[in-house]
C-alpha cells in the first residue's frame, strides 16, 4: 500500500451494514450511520459497499453532497488508486435494449424541432433519468397545462412591414441576448449525459444566451463558471438553505465568480408529489426499507433538497439585498399580488413559473399569470416599469410561444427540459442544434407577424381573450405523443 493512503483490500473489508465503505472520487467514507438516513435507501449504498461508488453517485448527487452530509470523522482518507477493483456492471436485457436504441437514433438531420428530442430522449435516456427529467406533480395537469395554454393565445400579424431585415436580439438585466430566451435552471445534469451541465455552458457562449446555474447541478459550481468564455453572462438560481450562513456563502461566492444576478426561488417550501419519479424508485429498492424509518416517497428528488427551508418569506428580502449587489429576482411568483410584494420589496425582477409542474399540481401556467400581472400593474399604474423585469417558463417548445410571452409582457422565458432532452440524446451537438432550431424559428415567425424587432412584438399582436379559460384544451399531438401516461398499481405477476 501506497504510505497515506488506504487499500483497496482494507476498504473491501468493510461490506456489510455493520460497517460500510465506500468510495467516492479517489475519497473513503464510512456511512454505517447514515444507511437508514439516506434518502433513496440503504440498498444502493450496501450494493457499492467496500466498492467504488462513484459511478452511481456522479448523476444524482451534487458534487458535495457526501461531504456536507457526513461528519468529518467519517471522511477516511485518500484511496490507493492501483489497489481498488473496478465494479462490473451487468448489462440487463433493457439496458441492453436501451443501448440499441441508442445506437438507432435518427440523425441530427432528421431532427426539426424540440419536440424531436424529447421523443428521442423518451426512448434513448435510462429509465430513472427520464423518470426524474420527466415526471411532474400528482396528476401533471399543469406539467400538462403549461404548454397547451400558450394554444389559447392566437396571432394578429400586422402585413406590408417590410421585414426583409429582422432583429431578435435584446438585454437582461441591462445584458446582451441573441434572443429573449435563457437556459434556466434544472437539475442533475448528469442524468442525461456524463458531462452534465457545462454542455450548457458551451453552448450558452456560442449562441449567444445566458444559462442560469443551478443549486442542484451535478457540476459543482466553480466547474460551470471555469467552463464559460471570457465575459459570458450567466446567472445563479438559489434555493435557499436553513443555514443562512451558508446560503450567504454561496451567494457571495457567486457574485465573487462573476455571476450577474440572483434567482431566488420561493415556490418550493416542500418537494411536490412525483408519482414517476417516486414509482421508479420504489421499483428499484422493492422491500428494501422494511422495518426503516427512511421516506422514499419523493423518489431521486428527495435526496438533494431536503436542506430547503420552509420558513423563507417576504420580510427576508432586505437582509437578501444586504449580502449582495446583484439583482435579486424572484422565480416561482404565481400571483399578481405577490408580484406586486416582489415589487414594492425591491426585486429587480419575477419569474412566472410553476416549477415546470412539479409542486402544485393545477397551479396555472406562467404565461396565464404573466395576463394577470400584467393587466393589474397597469390598472395600477405600475406598468411598463423599466426597473422591473418580468420572466415567464414552462411549457415552451416553440419559438411562437416565445413572441407570445413576449408580447403579453415577458422580457424573456426560461427553457429547461427541452434543452436537457437535446443533449441528453445528441450531447453538445443535440444541444447546438436546439438552440439553432429556436433562433431560425423566432426569425421566421418574426417575419410572419410583421415584427421588426423586439420591441415591436406588442400586445396588439395576440388575442388572448381566452387565456384564461380552463376547459378543454385543442389536442396537440406532437406534445402528447411524447407524453409519458402515469401508470396505476398493478398485480404483481406470479414468478
Amino acid at each position: 500500500m501506497t504510505e497515506g493512503l488506504i487499500s483497496g483490500e482494507v476498504v473491501s473489508q468493510h461490506n456489510t451494514r455493520e460497517s460500510c465503505w465506500i468510495i467516492v472520487h479517489g475519497n473513503v467514507y464510512d456511512v454505517t450511520e447514515f444507511l437508514d438516513d439516506h434518502p433513496g435507501g440503504s440498498k444502493i449504498i450496501l450494493k457499492y459497499a467496500g466498492k467504488d461508488a462513484t459511478e452511481e453517485y456522479d448523476p444524482i448527487h451534487p458534487p458535495d453532497a457526501i461531504t456536507r452530509h457526513l461528519p468529518k470523522e467519517k471522511h477516511l482518507g485518500k484511496v490507493d488508486p492501483g489497489s481498488v477493483t473496478k465494479v462490473v456492471k451487468e448489462v440487463t436485457e433493457e439496458e441492453f435494449a436501451r443501448q440499441e436504441r441508442v445506437k438507432n437514433r435518427p440523425s441530427l438531420d432528421e431532427i426539426l424541432n424540440l419536440h424531436d428530442f424529447e421523443a428521442i430522449a423518451k426512448e434513448t435516456l435510462p429509465a430513472k433519468a427520464w423518470a426524474y427529467y420527466s415526471s411532474a406533480a400528482d396528476d401533471e395537469i399543469t406539467n400538462r397545462e403549461n404548454h397547451l395554454a400558450y394554444q389559447r393565445i392566437w396571432f394578429r400579424p400586422r402585413v406590408m412591414r417590410d421585414v426583409s431585415k429582422v432583429d431578435w436580439s435584446t438585454t437582461i438585466l441591462g445584458h446582451k441576448s441573441s434572443m429573449p430566451v435563457y437556459i434556466t435552471a434544472t437539475a442533475l445534469g448528469k442524468l442525461g449525459h456524463p458531462e452534465g451541465e457545462v454542455l450548457l455552458t458551451r453552448a450558452a457562449a456560442k449562441h449567444g444566451i445566458i444559462q442560469m446555474i443551478p443549486t442542484l447541478a451535478s457540476c459543482s459550481f466553480d466547474e460551470i463558471v471555469d467552463a464559460a468564455k471570457p465575459g459570458q453572462v450567466q446567472f445563479m438560481q438559489l434555493y435557499v438553505n436553513q443555514d443562512r450562513e451558508i446560503t450567504k456563502r454561496l451567494v457571495q461566492h457567486a457574485e465573487k465568480r462573476g455571476v450577474k444576478g440572483l434567482f431566488i426561488t420561493v415556490d418550493a417550501p416542500q418537494l411536490g408529489r412525483r408519482e414517476k419519479d417516486m414509482r421508479q424508485k420504489f421499483e428499484a429498492d422493492t422491500n428494501v426499507q422494511i422495518g426503516t424509518n427512511v421516506d422514499r416517497s419523493q423518489g431521486a428528488a428527495r435526496a438533494i433538497s431536503s436542506f430547503i427551508d420552509p420558513g423563507l418569506k417576504w420580510s427576508e428580502i432586505p437582509w437578501f439585498k444586504s449580502i449582495t449587489k446583484m439583482p435579486i429576482i424572484l422565480k416561482g411568483v404565481q400571483c399578481w399580488e405577490d408580484a406586486l410584494l416582489a415589487l414594492e420589496t425591491g426585486c429587480q425582477g419575477i419569474v412566472l413559473s410553476n416549477h415546470g409542474g412539479r409542486q402544485l399540481d393545477t397551479s396555472r401556467s406562467g404565461i396565464a399569470v404573466l395576463e394577470e400581472v400584467v393587466t393589474n400593474f397597469k390598472e395600477r399604474s405600475l406598468w411598463p416599469c423599466p426597473h422591473f423585469e418580468i420572466y415567464v417558463d414552462g411549457g415552451v417548445r416553440r419559438a411562437t410561444d416565445v413572441l407570445k410571452a413576449v408580447a403579453l409582457g415577458a422580457t424573456a422565458v426560461g427553457v429547461g427540459r427541452p434543452f436537457l432532452y437535446a443533449y441528453s440524446a445528441y450531447g453538445q451537438e443535440g444541444i447546438d442544434k436546439a438552440l439553432q432550431i429556436l433562433h431560425d424559428e423566432i426569425e421566421m415567425n418574426m417575419r410572419l407577424l410583421g415584427a421588426r424587432t423586439i420591441s415591436e412584438v406588442v400586445p396588439e399582436m395576440v388575442d388572448a381573450r381566452h387565456l384564461s379559460s380552463h376547459s378543454a384544451p385543442p389536442s396537440d399531438e406532437l406534445y402528447l405523443g411524447n407524453y409519458d401516461r402515469l401508470r396505476r398499481a398493478a398485480i404483481k405477476a406470479k414468478l
